[in-house]
């Protein structure tokens, strides 16, 4: 009996940190890295969609330099961009957005995975399309792609 509610306790509280978004900037890069990891994540999805006829609906917070840069960016090239707004609900529920019509999800991750290895990957959700990059910092202040953008097929 122990056992069975040391587990449900174990798969109650698992539960609960997978509700929660996990969508955000989670690296301590300097600022400038995050523009250049922007920079590249923005003319990599000027290949992919096309300006001025492509919108983007941001759909989490981008108040990290990552996400301020992106939609900056994205703005210059000429795509249009829907912020996030979260809906709040009568109970205070945890806030939520929905999608604007036709228009795009975009979401992102950038992380670090260190220790193990100084590098820095940025994950893109395009939709329900997932893509990634990895960056390797340089000693000169900036950070290289260590790869191509990969696509979860």
């Amino acid at each position: 009996m122990r056992k069975f509610l040391l587990i449900s306790a174990l798969i109650a509280g698992l539960s609960g940190c997978a509700t929660n978004s996990p969508y955000g900037n989670y690296a301590s890069a300097p600022a400038a890295y995050d523009r250049s990891m922007a920079s590249e994540t923005a003319a990599h999805l000027v290949t992919m969609y096309p300006p001025a006829l492509t919108r983007w609906n941001i759909m989490q917070p981008t108040n990290d330099a990552y996400g301020e840069a992106l939609v900056v960016l994205l703005r210059g090239r000429g795509y249009s961009v829907s912020e996030y707004a979260p809906v709040a609900t009568k109970k205070e529920q945890p806030a939520t957005q929905t999608a604007a019509p036709n228009g795009i999800e975009l979401r992102y991750v950038v992380d670090s995975l260190a220790p193990i290895v100084d590098m820095y990957r940025v994950t893109l959700v395009v939709g329900t399309q997932p893509i990634s990059r990895a960056y390797i910092p340089q000693k000169n202040g900036t950070v290289a792609a260590a790869g191509s953008w990969a696509r979860k097929e």
